[in-house]
């Protein structure tokens, strides 16, 4: 078959029909055609050619070009593609390294292994520009609702029909109960648009919590609008989720108007998720309501929250225990994804009972420390004191504001306290000495004896130890490993050293020790200093 032969406008036609169907720029047909015939004409003339081919926008005609260009000798590779500057003459006036001498060669006849690569290469390009244009026309929906029909179902995953291309809803991305069959209908929730080897990949999902967030806005009209917003949502899909809702208009109840008339909006929700439940709970920017608010249906008596662990504790009367952790711990479980805490729940007795051991704690600590009877430590433990520290240093007037203590009673607790604490100071001083710490470090404002004693014992004896000390080795901190936030205990942790005057501490050594220059820090501090006043500003 010669490609000149019968009607030239065939392939323009072609083309266009291929276009058309494909949902794609029939010029990308055509380059794919062009591109080819020039590999089949390779086949014919030679691979190591570089054949052109040139189809004529308007008429159809093909045109067969045979390129080479001129480079210097050095650079001579293919004979066949490329020509010296003195090669060149005969075709070229003066011929300069880079110019090219085309030659119109004659087209090739078409055989039967040729026109097959050919439309191998063309349904190859069409492929390619079909997934370009996927991937430009879903990328940008990305993180919304589509309908689809279902098409197939591969190993679990089911195949969706999203109007011009293909989602896939993986098996764990399905609501557990469900199934499809061909030709059902269905929304999901566009999770992701990625670019992968064979072609783009629009990842559908029905168990993303934004997935029914979308869902919601779409049934309550003050949520679209921006009067109500979801502020976040926590789901064990297909059997419960808890979503929290914020009103920004005081007259418009966020929960009453996400429940709609009789339920009717919730329950549109509802139905769409194989009658997963829905607890609507307010929001509110204090984290203690807002968690008491996520526990719902329990009831809460006391919430105790710990920032820098990241976690709280909730105490619950005995007979709700059951009701707040939920079946197989799933509504507490969902409460701490809403407020994103570690949540620990209590009874009521087992608080009493923890309170008790830590009063018993403290009333020994003062009858061994200060050679008190039970009845005068029970009372100070009453009293909130907790250490000697408290009870040496404390205004004689709140030792003399509980029941039964008089002056000289009030003056020798504290004159124990403090010999009793000086007597501390100098076994622990001497412990430290004992293990090795130099009086570099002793001399260092800012330690107590029971620091350096601590400090010791992890092997922290000199100056130059101590500056080479991270702050969260000092103070503590937390480290989130394989999604779980872990406890790094800290040397100076017990004595209730903090980040920052770990870090203070820090500094002040490497600068005794010339390791740091002052001005660098006044500097640093006068920037944070700037900062900190420009988002204030903002």
């Amino acid at each position: 078959m010669a490609i000149t032969s019968a009607n030239q406008l065939e392939l323009l036609q072609t083309a266009e029909a291929v276009a058309r169907e494909k949902l794609i720029d029939p010029e990308l047909v055509v380059q794919a055609m062009e591109e080819s015939l020039a590999r089949a004409a390779k086949s014919r003339y030679g691979a190591d050619m570089d054949i052109r081919v040139l189809i004529d926008r308007k008429t159809g005609r093909a045109s067969f070009t045979r390129v080479r260009s001129v480079v210097a000798d050095e650079d001579m590779e293919n004979h066949h593609a490329q020509l010296t500057v003195e090669q060149a003459r005969p075709y070229l006036d003066n011929p300069q390294i880079g110019d090219e001498i085309r030659e119109e060669v004659p087209p090739v006849e078409l055989g039967r292994i040729a026109a097959q690569s050919a439309k191998q290469v063309i349904l190859q390009k069409v492929r390619e520009a079909e997934r370009d244009r996927q991937y430009d026309e879903f990328k940008d929906r990305a993180g919304t609702i589509i309908n689809g029909v279902v098409r197939r179902e591969e190993y679990g995953n089911i195949i969706v029909d999203i109007g011009r291309g293909e989602g896939i809803l993986r098996r764990n991305e399905k609501i557990g109960r469900e199934s499809y069959r061909p030709n059902d209908r269905i929304r999901c929730f566009i999770k992701d648009v990625r670019r992968e080897a064979r072609g783009p990949q629009v990842f559908l999902s029905r168990t993303a919590p934004e997935f029914m967030a979308e869902l919601f806005k779409m049934e309550v009209p003050e949520i679209y609008d921006g009067i109500i917003e979801i502020k976040a949502v926590a789901r064990d899909p297909g059997s419960r989720a808890k979503i929290a809702v914020i009103s920004y208009d005081g007259s418009i109840d966020p929960v009453g108007a996400c429940v709609g008339m009789r339920g009717s909006r919730v329950q549109a929700v509802v139905n769409e998720l194989q009658g997963e439940k829905i607890d609507i709970i307010p929001w509110n920017e204090d984290q203690a309501t807002f968690l008491v608010n996520a526990l719902q249906p329990a009831e809460v008596s006391k919430v105790v929250i710990d920032e820098d662990a990241g976690r709280i504790e909730v105490v619950v009367p005995d007979e709700q225990l059951s009701l707040a952790i939920g079946r197989r711990g799933q509504n507490v479980r969902l409460a701490s994804q809403l407020t994103g805490l570690d949540i620990d729940i209590m009874t009521e007795s087992d608080e009493a009972a923890r309170r008790q051991a830590e009063f018993a704690e403290r009333t020994k600590l003062f009858m061994d420390e200060l050679d008190v009877d039970e009845m005068m430590a029970q009372l100070l433990v009453a009293e909130g004191f907790s250490d000697l520290q408290e009870v040496a240093y404390v205004e004689i007037d709140e030792l003399l504001s509980i029941d039964g203590f008089d002056q000289d009673t009030a003056s020798e607790l504290q004159a124990r306290a403090r010999d009793r604490l000086e007597a501390n100071n100098v076994a622990a001083l001497e412990s430290a000495r004992a293990l090795g710490v130099e009086d570099s470090l002793i001399n260092f404002e800012g330690l107590t004896p029971q620091m350096l004693e601590a400090l010791a014992k992890d092997d922290v004896k000199t100056i130059e130890d101590f500056a080479t000390c991270a702050d969260w080795e000092l103070a503590g901190g937390w480290t989130t490993v394989n999604g779980q936030r872990v406890k790094d205990d800290g040397v100076l942790e017990p004595f209730e050293v903090s980040l920052e005057e770990a870090q203070r501490l820090i500094m002040t050594a490497r600068v005794q020790l010339g390791w740091v220059d002052p001005t660098e820090l006044e500097a640093d501090a006068a920037e944070s200093e700037d900062e900190a006043e420009d988002e204030v500003k903002a």
